[in-house]
């Protein structure tokens, strides 16, 4: 218990220290007219209340990562915790704030324009394919996901559904931001918001109570619990599996969406760093209940080594410590999670297109003109077997992130700021990513050689990458 609480307020308390001295570094300024305030088109540079933004970059970003992801992470013990609490404030938070920023300091870019101004021309092709493949394969997830979820929870065939979301998201892709996302996602926000809450809440006072077990950070505890510790090494496997708790490169497919709707640059630390600290709480909440629930990470890898899924322990747990009533909303908070990044995601997408192209979106019929043959292309995904696709989104998700923290560290260089801030957590996470491609078994991505040949190369190729960097920019340094 003592662990959970504390991780909670460091999260919390972080936002209001570290978020703080990030958005000081930055140099945020309410003096420097913002996108919106410039490029205004009624359709996606449209002015949005700050609160607003910050519910929308919140769903954006808070897909099942947090909650699926936290709950396969916590198969690895009581380590996840540290990974949730200090990845996402010294990482991912600080990797969402500089995507959303420097897309607000040029004219509200989309990820592959933003990488090739500070990081050369040359990889900006390659990168839109890249994150085009990653904003569809969210998407069609996002699409399946949501249906099959809904499908359980009433007597509507699922192919119904897949149609009803596949209709939404297709509306809220064309319409002007704050048409629909802008107007609905602050009830879609308060069922998210509901089932944090509730679910915490419930566990507190149980671990009070004595009724249930909540285990605690010891160093016993810091080791690989997962079943199957030999094809899941708690390095790397643990920090791709969790990533949108702690760091995610998909987060800033999304922050040029907001940096276009943002009207003053102050909004960028509670509206990007801010609801990546709320991602982590979320991760956090589902990452210690599942744990709990099942009897600590032995019970939680036995419950999965019997066929139980994610989606079946969130909805286990839910009715049995909410009740039936408290249970629908909090599923209905779980599908609310991946519809509120499905839509975007392919909002996203149509933007990315849209950029490459140098074609205007303003008219609808350009909208339409690139969104038709966005959704066919997922539609036929949809009657596919995505699952393979979807193992690689986790480590894509990471090399993502990367390419982001050190696209920031050479921004800071040209700005003769110090880089420490964005190029360690940067090299830290090249080395998590050469590690797993070396190590992590073939199903998922990896070349399934000896786990200490991932170590040593994950370290000297991160080292490398580092010593290049400084190198490379030394004049300026």
């Amino acid at each position: 218990m003592i662990t959970f609480i504390v991780s909670i307020l460091l999260l919390i308390a972080a936002y209001f220290t570290y978020g703080k001295f990030v958005e000081k570094f930055f140099g945020a300024s309410s003096a420097i007219p913002t996108p919106v305030k410039r490029l205004a088109d009624g359709v996606d540079y449209q002015e949005i209340k700050p609160w607003r933004i910050f519910v929308i970059q919140f769903l954006n970003i808070a897909g099942l990562g947090p909650i699926f992801g936290a709950i396969l992470g916590a198969a690895y013990g009581p380590a996840a915790y540290l990974w949730i609490v200090f990845g996402c404030i010294f990482m991912g938070a600080v990797h969402d704030y500089f995507s959303g920023m420097l897309s607000i300091r040029n004219d509200g870019k989309s990820l592959p324009d933003i990488v090739a101004r500070y990081m050369g021309g040359g990889v900006k092709k390659v990168l839109s394919v890249f994150t085009g493949f990653l904003l569809m394969a969210v998407g069609v997830a996002f699409v399946t996901g949501p249906a099959d979820l809904m499908a359980r929870l009433t007597s509507m065939d699922l192919a119904i559904w897949l149609y009803i979301i596949f209709g939404y998201y297709l509306l809220a892709t064309l319409l002007p931001i704050d048409k629909i996302i802008g107007k609905i996602y602050p009830f879609m926000g308060a069922a998210l918001i509901f089932m944090a809450v509730a679910v915490s809440g419930v566990m507190i006072v149980k671990g009070f109570s004595g009724e249930l077990s909540i285990p605690e950070i010891t160093s016993g505890s810091l080791r690989n619990m997962h079943s199957n510790p030999g094809s899941n090494m708690l390095f790397p496997m643990m920090f791709v599996v969790i990533s949108c708790g702690a760091i995610s490169g998909f987060h800033a497919t999304q922050s040029p969406m907001m940096a276009r709707c943002m009207a003053d640059e102050k909004y960028g630390r509670p509206s990007f760093y801010g609801a990546m600290i709320c991602e982590g709480i979320v991760a956090m909440v589902w990452a210690t209940a599942a744990i709990a629930y099942f009897g600590g990470a032995e019970g939680l890898n036995m419950a999965a080594d019997a066929g139980k899924t994610p989606a079946i322990m969130v909805n286990e747990i839910c009715n049995s410590w909410l009740g039936r009533a408290g249970a629908v909303i909090a599923i209905l908070g779980v599908v609310v999670c991946p519809v509120t990044t499905g839509d975007t995601a392919f909002r996203g997408l149509r933007l990315l297109v849209a950029d490459a192209l140098k074609f205007e979106q303003k008219p609808i019929k350009n909208r339409l003109i690139i969104s038709v043959p966005m959704f066919i292309l997922a539609l036929v995904l949809c009657n596919l077997d995505f699952s393979t696709i979807w193992k690689y989104v986790g480590i894509a998700n990471q090399v993502l992130g990367t390419i982001i923290l050190w696209t920031g560290a050479t921004y800071l260089v040209t700005v003769n700021k110090p880089h420490w801030m964005l190029s360690l957590p940067a090299t830290f996470l090249t080395m998590i990513c050469t590690s797993y491609f070396i190590s992590a078994p073939y199903k998922v991505g990896g070349l399934s050689l000896h786990p200490v040949a991932g170590y040593v190369t994950g370290i000297v190729v991160a080292i490398s990458v580092l010593v290049f960097f400084i190198l490379k920019n030394r004049k300026t340094l």
